[in-house]
Protein backbone atom coordinates (compact mmCIF):
# COMPACT_ATOMS: atom_id res chain seq x y z
CA UNK A 1 0.00 0.00 0.00
CA UNK A 2 2.88 2.40 0.81
CA UNK A 3 4.48 1.78 -2.57
CA UNK A 4 1.16 2.41 -4.31
CA UNK A 5 0.69 5.64 -2.39
CA UNK A 6 4.20 6.83 -3.32
CA UNK A 7 3.60 5.97 -6.98
CA UNK A 8 0.32 7.84 -7.07
CA UNK A 9 1.91 10.85 -5.36
CA UNK A 10 4.73 10.99 -7.91
CA UNK A 11 2.30 10.83 -10.81
CA UNK A 12 0.26 13.65 -9.24
CA UNK A 13 3.36 15.88 -8.94
CA UNK A 14 4.42 15.21 -12.55
CA UNK A 15 0.97 15.94 -13.90
CA UNK A 16 0.79 19.20 -11.92
CA UNK A 17 4.12 20.41 -13.40
CA UNK A 18 3.03 19.51 -16.91
CA UNK A 19 -0.22 21.37 -16.44
CA UNK A 20 1.62 24.41 -15.18
CA UNK A 21 3.85 24.49 -18.31
CA UNK A 22 0.82 24.38 -20.57
CA UNK A 23 -0.81 27.41 -18.96
CA UNK A 24 2.38 29.63 -19.14
CA UNK A 25 2.16 32.17 -21.99
CA UNK A 26 4.53 31.71 -24.89
CA UNK A 27 7.33 34.35 -25.09
CA UNK A 28 6.61 37.15 -27.61
CA UNK A 29 9.46 38.52 -29.86
CA UNK A 30 10.68 42.08 -29.25
CA UNK A 31 9.36 44.67 -31.71
CA UNK A 32 11.75 45.86 -34.43
CA UNK A 33 13.37 49.27 -33.91
CA UNK A 34 12.08 51.92 -36.30
CA UNK A 35 14.85 54.28 -37.53
CA UNK A 36 13.59 57.70 -38.61
CA UNK A 37 15.63 59.78 -41.10
CA UNK A 38 15.08 63.51 -40.58
CA UNK A 39 16.13 65.61 -43.57
CA UNK A 40 17.70 68.89 -42.46
CA UNK A 41 16.37 71.97 -44.20
CA UNK A 42 18.71 73.86 -46.52
CA UNK A 43 18.82 77.58 -45.67
CA UNK A 44 19.45 79.96 -48.57
CA UNK A 45 20.61 83.47 -47.65
CA UNK A 46 19.32 85.56 -50.48
CA UNK A 47 20.80 88.77 -49.08
CA UNK A 48 24.37 87.48 -49.26
CA UNK A 49 26.49 88.18 -52.31
CA UNK A 50 28.78 85.44 -53.50
CA UNK A 51 32.12 86.88 -54.67
CA UNK A 52 32.73 86.05 -58.32
CA UNK A 53 35.79 84.08 -59.30
CA UNK A 54 38.88 86.18 -60.04
CA UNK A 55 39.54 86.91 -63.69
CA UNK A 56 42.15 88.94 -65.57
CA UNK A 57 41.36 92.65 -65.64
CA UNK A 58 42.90 96.03 -66.35
CA UNK A 59 42.35 99.50 -67.71
CA UNK A 60 43.36 101.88 -70.50
CA UNK A 61 43.76 105.61 -69.79
CA UNK A 62 44.14 108.32 -72.42
CA UNK A 63 45.31 111.74 -71.15
CA UNK A 64 45.94 114.96 -73.04
CA UNK A 65 47.78 117.70 -71.12
CA UNK A 66 48.30 121.32 -72.09
CA UNK A 67 51.29 123.41 -70.91
CA UNK A 68 50.93 127.18 -71.15
CA UNK A 69 53.50 129.95 -71.15
CA UNK A 70 55.66 130.55 -68.11
CA UNK A 71 54.42 133.85 -66.65
CA UNK A 72 52.98 134.74 -70.06
CA UNK A 73 56.44 134.95 -71.60
CA UNK A 74 58.00 133.10 -74.49
CA UNK A 75 60.75 130.64 -73.75
CA UNK A 76 63.04 132.67 -75.98
CA UNK A 77 62.90 135.54 -73.50
CA UNK A 78 64.56 133.39 -70.84
CA UNK A 79 68.10 134.30 -71.87
CA UNK A 80 69.57 133.24 -68.52
CA UNK A 81 67.62 129.96 -68.56
CA UNK A 82 66.74 130.32 -64.91
CA UNK A 83 62.94 130.36 -64.85
CA UNK A 84 61.30 128.82 -67.93
CA UNK A 85 60.09 125.25 -67.95
CA UNK A 86 61.42 122.79 -70.48
CA UNK A 87 57.86 122.28 -71.78
CA UNK A 88 55.86 125.40 -72.69
CA UNK A 89 53.18 126.25 -75.24
CA UNK A 90 52.97 122.54 -75.94
CA UNK A 91 50.74 119.50 -75.55
CA UNK A 92 51.38 115.95 -74.39
CA UNK A 93 49.40 112.84 -75.26
CA UNK A 94 49.81 109.99 -72.79
CA UNK A 95 48.45 106.46 -72.95
CA UNK A 96 48.64 104.17 -69.96
CA UNK A 97 47.61 100.52 -70.18
CA UNK A 98 47.46 98.32 -67.09
CA UNK A 99 46.90 94.56 -67.29
CA UNK A 100 46.52 92.25 -64.28
CA UNK A 101 47.36 88.81 -65.68
CA UNK A 102 46.97 86.99 -62.37
CA UNK A 103 46.31 88.01 -58.78
CA UNK A 104 50.07 88.46 -58.32
CA UNK A 105 51.32 89.59 -61.73
CA UNK A 106 50.67 92.83 -63.62
CA UNK A 107 52.08 94.92 -66.47
CA UNK A 108 51.69 98.59 -67.34
CA UNK A 109 52.72 100.29 -70.57
CA UNK A 110 53.05 104.08 -70.81
CA UNK A 111 53.77 106.22 -73.85
CA UNK A 112 54.24 110.00 -73.92
CA UNK A 113 54.26 112.05 -77.10
CA UNK A 114 54.82 115.83 -77.19
CA UNK A 115 53.97 118.40 -79.84
CA UNK A 116 54.41 122.16 -80.12
CA UNK A 117 51.50 124.59 -80.23
CA UNK A 118 53.40 127.67 -81.45
CA UNK A 119 56.36 128.50 -83.62
CA UNK A 120 59.71 127.04 -82.62
CA UNK A 121 61.74 129.49 -84.73
CA UNK A 122 61.42 132.22 -82.08
CA UNK A 123 61.40 129.65 -79.29
CA UNK A 124 57.78 130.32 -78.49
CA UNK A 125 57.19 126.62 -77.94
CA UNK A 126 59.42 123.93 -76.45
CA UNK A 127 58.80 120.26 -75.84
CA UNK A 128 60.35 117.33 -74.01
CA UNK A 129 61.40 114.01 -75.53
CA UNK A 130 58.92 111.28 -76.40
CA UNK A 131 59.24 108.25 -74.15
CA UNK A 132 58.13 104.65 -73.73
CA UNK A 133 58.04 102.85 -70.38
CA UNK A 134 57.16 99.23 -69.57
CA UNK A 135 56.88 97.98 -65.98
CA UNK A 136 56.24 94.43 -64.81
CA UNK A 137 55.26 93.73 -61.19
CA UNK A 138 55.12 90.47 -59.26
CA UNK A 139 53.63 90.45 -55.78
CA UNK A 140 55.28 87.84 -53.55
CA UNK A 141 52.92 88.66 -50.69
CA UNK A 142 53.88 88.32 -47.03
CA UNK A 143 57.21 86.63 -46.40
CA UNK A 144 56.88 83.66 -44.04
CA UNK A 145 55.48 84.42 -40.60
CA UNK A 146 56.63 88.06 -40.73
CA UNK A 147 54.65 91.17 -41.65
CA UNK A 148 57.03 92.09 -44.46
CA UNK A 149 55.60 92.17 -47.98
CA UNK A 150 57.74 91.89 -51.11
CA UNK A 151 57.02 93.05 -54.66
CA UNK A 152 59.40 92.98 -57.61
CA UNK A 153 59.58 95.50 -60.44
CA UNK A 154 61.19 95.18 -63.87
CA UNK A 155 61.39 98.40 -65.92
CA UNK A 156 62.29 99.23 -69.49
CA UNK A 157 62.46 102.93 -70.28
CA UNK A 158 63.25 104.51 -73.66
CA UNK A 159 63.65 108.22 -74.46
CA UNK A 160 64.00 109.76 -77.94
CA UNK A 161 63.26 106.54 -79.76
CA UNK A 162 65.88 104.05 -80.84
CA UNK A 163 68.67 106.64 -80.86
CA UNK A 164 67.95 107.90 -77.35
CA UNK A 165 68.80 106.56 -73.93
CA UNK A 166 67.40 103.18 -72.94
CA UNK A 167 67.38 101.73 -69.43
CA UNK A 168 66.74 98.30 -67.97
CA UNK A 169 66.13 98.19 -64.21
CA UNK A 170 65.31 95.40 -61.74
CA UNK A 171 64.34 95.93 -58.10
CA UNK A 172 62.43 94.40 -55.18
CA UNK A 173 60.48 96.48 -52.66
CA UNK A 174 60.34 95.16 -49.09
CA UNK A 175 57.43 96.81 -47.29
CA UNK A 176 57.54 97.00 -43.47
CA UNK A 177 54.31 99.01 -43.09
CA UNK A 178 52.62 96.10 -41.32
CA UNK A 179 54.71 96.73 -38.22
CA UNK A 180 53.32 100.25 -37.72
CA UNK A 181 50.04 100.80 -35.86
CA UNK A 182 47.44 102.92 -37.61
CA UNK A 183 44.35 104.85 -36.61
CA UNK A 184 41.89 107.31 -38.10
CA UNK A 185 44.41 110.15 -37.81
CA UNK A 186 47.58 108.58 -39.15
CA UNK A 187 48.34 105.54 -41.27
CA UNK A 188 51.58 104.25 -42.77
CA UNK A 189 50.57 102.94 -46.19
CA UNK A 190 54.03 101.89 -47.40
CA UNK A 191 57.39 102.00 -45.64
CA UNK A 192 60.28 100.03 -47.04
CA UNK A 193 63.56 99.53 -48.85
CA UNK A 194 64.21 98.83 -52.52
CA UNK A 195 67.56 97.34 -53.63
CA UNK A 196 68.00 97.88 -57.37
CA UNK A 197 70.26 97.46 -60.36
CA UNK A 198 70.04 99.36 -63.66
CA UNK A 199 71.89 99.24 -66.97
CA UNK A 200 71.48 101.98 -69.58
CA UNK A 201 72.89 102.87 -72.98
CA UNK A 202 72.39 105.41 -75.77
CA UNK A 203 71.54 104.26 -79.28
CA UNK A 204 74.07 101.70 -80.43
CA UNK A 205 77.09 103.40 -78.87
CA UNK A 206 78.79 100.99 -76.48
CA UNK A 207 80.85 103.82 -74.92
CA UNK A 208 77.68 105.49 -73.59
CA UNK A 209 76.73 102.61 -71.29
CA UNK A 210 76.52 102.94 -67.52
CA UNK A 211 75.59 100.67 -64.61
CA UNK A 212 73.88 101.68 -61.41
CA UNK A 213 73.59 99.82 -58.10
CA UNK A 214 71.46 101.42 -55.42
CA UNK A 215 69.26 101.20 -52.36
CA UNK A 216 66.13 103.37 -52.05
CA UNK A 217 63.78 104.18 -49.21
CA UNK A 218 60.13 104.72 -50.16
CA UNK A 219 57.14 105.60 -47.99
CA UNK A 220 53.58 106.94 -48.22
CA UNK A 221 51.26 108.13 -45.45
CA UNK A 222 47.58 108.92 -44.96
CA UNK A 223 46.99 112.00 -42.80
CA UNK A 224 43.80 113.52 -41.39
CA UNK A 225 41.62 116.21 -42.99
CA UNK A 226 42.21 115.05 -46.58
CA UNK A 227 46.00 115.21 -46.47
CA UNK A 228 48.51 112.56 -47.50
CA UNK A 229 52.29 112.56 -47.79
CA UNK A 230 55.15 110.83 -49.59
CA UNK A 231 58.84 110.66 -48.68
CA UNK A 232 61.48 108.96 -50.85
CA UNK A 233 65.24 108.77 -50.48
CA UNK A 234 67.36 107.49 -53.37
CA UNK A 235 71.00 106.43 -53.30
CA UNK A 236 73.18 104.74 -55.89
CA UNK A 237 76.66 104.31 -57.25
CA UNK A 238 76.83 104.93 -60.99
CA UNK A 239 79.70 103.58 -63.06
CA UNK A 240 80.23 104.93 -66.58
CA UNK A 241 82.10 103.03 -69.23
CA UNK A 242 83.56 106.27 -70.53
CA UNK A 243 85.02 109.00 -68.33
CA UNK A 244 82.98 112.16 -67.77
CA UNK A 245 84.18 115.68 -66.98
CA UNK A 246 83.66 117.28 -63.59
CA UNK A 247 83.77 120.93 -62.49
CA UNK A 248 87.24 122.32 -61.92
CA UNK A 249 88.82 119.93 -64.41
CA UNK A 250 89.50 116.25 -64.25
CA UNK A 251 87.59 113.16 -65.30
CA UNK A 252 85.87 110.37 -63.42
CA UNK A 253 84.22 107.09 -64.28
CA UNK A 254 82.01 106.66 -61.25
CA UNK A 255 80.37 108.58 -58.42
CA UNK A 256 77.82 108.27 -55.61
CA UNK A 257 74.48 110.00 -56.07
CA UNK A 258 71.51 110.72 -53.86
CA UNK A 259 68.13 112.39 -54.06
CA UNK A 260 65.16 113.21 -51.86
CA UNK A 261 61.52 113.60 -52.81
CA UNK A 262 59.09 115.00 -50.23
CA UNK A 263 55.48 115.64 -51.27
CA UNK A 264 52.34 116.76 -49.48
CA UNK A 265 48.94 116.16 -51.09
CA UNK A 266 45.53 117.61 -50.26
CA UNK A 267 42.04 116.83 -51.54
CA UNK A 268 38.88 118.74 -50.62
CA UNK A 269 35.63 117.24 -51.98
CA UNK A 270 33.26 120.02 -53.07
CA UNK A 271 30.35 118.07 -54.57
CA UNK A 272 29.52 114.45 -55.26
CA UNK A 273 26.63 112.29 -56.47
CA UNK A 274 26.34 108.94 -58.25
CA UNK A 275 27.85 110.28 -61.48
CA UNK A 276 29.67 113.56 -60.88
CA UNK A 277 32.29 114.65 -58.34
CA UNK A 278 33.98 118.03 -57.95
CA UNK A 279 37.10 118.58 -55.84
CA UNK A 280 39.89 121.02 -55.06
CA UNK A 281 43.35 119.45 -55.10
CA UNK A 282 46.81 120.67 -54.21
CA UNK A 283 50.26 119.12 -54.10
CA UNK A 284 53.76 120.39 -53.52
CA UNK A 285 57.18 119.77 -52.04
CA UNK A 286 60.75 118.96 -53.04
CA UNK A 287 60.86 117.61 -56.59
CA UNK A 288 63.63 116.78 -56.07
CA UNK A 289 66.67 117.54 -53.86
CA UNK A 290 69.74 116.04 -55.58
CA UNK A 291 73.18 115.17 -54.18
CA UNK A 292 76.32 114.19 -56.11
CA UNK A 293 79.81 113.15 -55.06
CA UNK A 294 81.39 115.48 -57.58
CA UNK A 295 80.42 118.84 -58.99
CA UNK A 296 79.02 118.57 -62.45
CA UNK A 297 80.70 120.51 -65.22
CA UNK A 298 79.55 124.16 -65.41
CA UNK A 299 77.97 123.86 -61.95
CA UNK A 300 78.68 125.72 -58.70
CA UNK A 301 77.63 123.06 -56.24
CA UNK A 302 77.16 119.32 -55.81
CA UNK A 303 73.61 119.89 -54.57
CA UNK A 304 70.57 121.26 -56.37
CA UNK A 305 66.85 121.33 -55.73
CA UNK A 306 63.45 122.33 -57.04
CA UNK A 307 60.36 123.18 -54.96
CA UNK A 308 56.84 123.43 -56.39
CA UNK A 309 53.17 123.95 -55.53
CA UNK A 310 50.35 122.93 -57.89
CA UNK A 311 46.70 123.74 -57.00
CA UNK A 312 44.03 122.40 -59.35
CA UNK A 313 40.27 122.15 -59.63
CA UNK A 314 39.00 118.78 -60.89
CA UNK A 315 35.71 117.33 -62.04
CA UNK A 316 35.02 113.63 -62.73
CA UNK A 317 32.10 112.02 -64.53
CA UNK A 318 31.27 108.31 -64.31
CA UNK A 319 29.74 107.62 -67.70
CA UNK A 320 29.31 103.87 -67.06
CA UNK A 321 30.63 101.34 -64.59
CA UNK A 322 33.68 100.93 -66.83
CA UNK A 323 34.18 104.43 -68.27
CA UNK A 324 35.29 107.47 -66.28
CA UNK A 325 36.01 110.98 -67.60
CA UNK A 326 37.93 113.65 -65.68
CA UNK A 327 39.16 117.20 -66.26
CA UNK A 328 41.69 119.18 -64.18
CA UNK A 329 42.87 122.78 -64.52
CA UNK A 330 45.23 124.91 -62.47
CA UNK A 331 48.76 126.26 -62.35
CA UNK A 332 52.18 125.17 -61.20
CA UNK A 333 54.30 127.49 -59.02
CA UNK A 334 57.91 126.33 -59.03
CA UNK A 335 61.28 127.52 -57.85
CA UNK A 336 63.43 126.71 -60.84
CA UNK A 337 66.14 124.18 -60.08
CA UNK A 338 69.19 126.05 -58.77
CA UNK A 339 72.71 124.79 -58.20
CA UNK A 340 73.37 126.84 -55.07
CA UNK A 341 71.17 125.98 -52.09
CA UNK A 342 71.20 129.54 -50.74
CA UNK A 343 69.63 130.95 -53.90
CA UNK A 344 65.94 130.24 -53.31
CA UNK A 345 64.63 132.49 -56.02
CA UNK A 346 63.27 132.42 -59.58
CA UNK A 347 59.74 131.45 -58.57
CA UNK A 348 57.44 131.40 -61.58
CA UNK A 349 54.01 130.07 -62.45
CA UNK A 350 52.74 128.18 -65.47
CA UNK A 351 49.10 127.35 -66.27
CA UNK A 352 48.28 123.75 -67.11
CA UNK A 353 45.23 121.56 -67.72
CA UNK A 354 44.57 117.96 -68.66
CA UNK A 355 41.70 115.65 -69.54
CA UNK A 356 41.58 111.87 -69.02
CA UNK A 357 39.36 109.07 -70.22
CA UNK A 358 39.78 105.76 -68.36
CA UNK A 359 38.19 102.53 -69.57
CA UNK A 360 38.27 99.49 -67.27
CA UNK A 361 37.84 95.92 -68.40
Amino acid sequence: MKRLALLLGSLLVVSSVAAAKEVMPAPTPEPEKVIEYVEKPVIVYRDREVAPAWRPNGSVSLTYRWYGETENKNVGEDTDKDWANSVANAGRLQTLTNINFTEKQSLDIRTRNYHTLKSTDRKQSTISSDSLRLRHFYNFGTLGSSKVKAKSKLVYNQVKGDEGRKTLEASVFFDFAGYFPSNEYFKVDTFGLRPKYAHSWIGHNSDATRDKVGLDFESTYTLPAGFSAELNLYSDYTRHKKEFEIAGGGKKKGQFNGAMEAYLYYTLPLYKNDKVSLSFNAEGGYDSYDFHQYKAKNSNDRRSYSVYLQPTLGVSYKATDNVKLSLYAGAEYRNFKVDEESKAKNWRWQPTAWATMKVSF
